[in-house]
């Protein structure tokens, strides 16, 4: 092999080896995914019936990537019209004071449902250390201000769909049996829960039915059939997607909007968008 043969080889599998690199940077985290998918719920009034849900999570407004590929997404996702639309925490990323005002930039041009709009909290809206108390309520309050009915410990019943929030797990107002403990199964009930850990923990008074998440977003990075090497949960089958629980309950992991870094590889940022059914 000749030295020009040798360099123009070298440079070949340079740029074929960068490929991924760069894909995984500047391309992917940026081509958001709609995800469509059936949501049968129990007891689900009549009028409700073909009706659009559509969750979005982990939008992580900060510095780590430029946060006005949330404002294109969201004008895309508006063209769903939908009558739900529920926003399943992690709002900021540390919480900052020029994050705060970034995210009233964000939710200028959010997505709102023609019939509800509401949202849970995530770990990162309390803060860095995930304990900021205040910092939640200022998130709540800047949300609220936007239309955002939040859930905290709580539920509300719009139109007939009984919209359940949990805090997050691991912040110091998590307490789901506050508002599980008066579960009535007789409603067309949907738990907004941000962490998917809380699957297995035991404040579901005999529940069945859908639970939306997010947190993990998938991973971010991962190899599907192979590894998903960086999962934020403890059980690690949470990953993506949809989960039978096996016991009535059914999850539902959305992969996130946002990132916590800037690089995805194999795992889109997603928005979901639900057909409401009755089971």
């Amino acid at each position: 092999m000749t030295r020009k043969t040798f360099l123009k080889r070298l440079f070949q599998l340079s740029v074929i080896g960068s490929f991924p690199a760069l894909y995984s940077w500047q391309v992917e985290p940026f081509w958001v995914e709609f995800v469509e998918h059936k949501l049968p719920i129990r007891n689900l009034p009549a009028n409700l019936e073909g009706k659009t849900l559509m969750q979005i999570s982990d939008l992580h407004v900060g510095n780590r990537f430029d946060w006005n590929f949330l404002i294109e997404s969201f004008q895309k996702a508006q063209e769903f019209k939908p009558e739900f639309v529920v926003y399943t925490g992690d709002f900021v990323n540390h919480g900052t004071i020029q994050e705060q005002q970034d995210l009233k930039t964000v939710m200028e041009k959010a997505v709102y449902g023609s019939l509800g709009t509401f949202g849970i909290l995530g770990n990162h809206d309390y803060g860095s250390s995930w304990n900021d108390i205040g910092l939640s309520r200022s998130i709540c309050e800047i949300l609220g201000d936007f239309g955002i009915r939040m859930l905290n410990n709580e539920q509300y019943e719009k139109h007939g769909l009984n919209f359940i929030g949990f805090e997050d797990m691991v912040s110091p107002n998590f307490n789901p049996m506050l508002v599980m403990k008066d579960l009535d199964h007789s409603k067309a009930n949907l738990v907004l829960c941000h962490n998917p850990d809380v699957c297995d923990k035991d404040v579901w008074n005999g529940y069945k039915g859908w639970i939306l998440s997010g947190h993990t977003h998938g991973g971010q990075c991962r190899i599907p059939g192979v590894i998903t090497p960086i999962l934020p949960v403890k059980n690690k089958k949470y990953v993506s997607g949809e989960i039978d629980l096996k016991d009535g309950r059914m999850l539902y992991i959305n992969r996130a909007i946002g990132h916590s870094y800037q690089v995805r590889f194999m795992v889109r940022p997603e928005i979901t968008v639900f057909t409401l059914r009755k089971a």
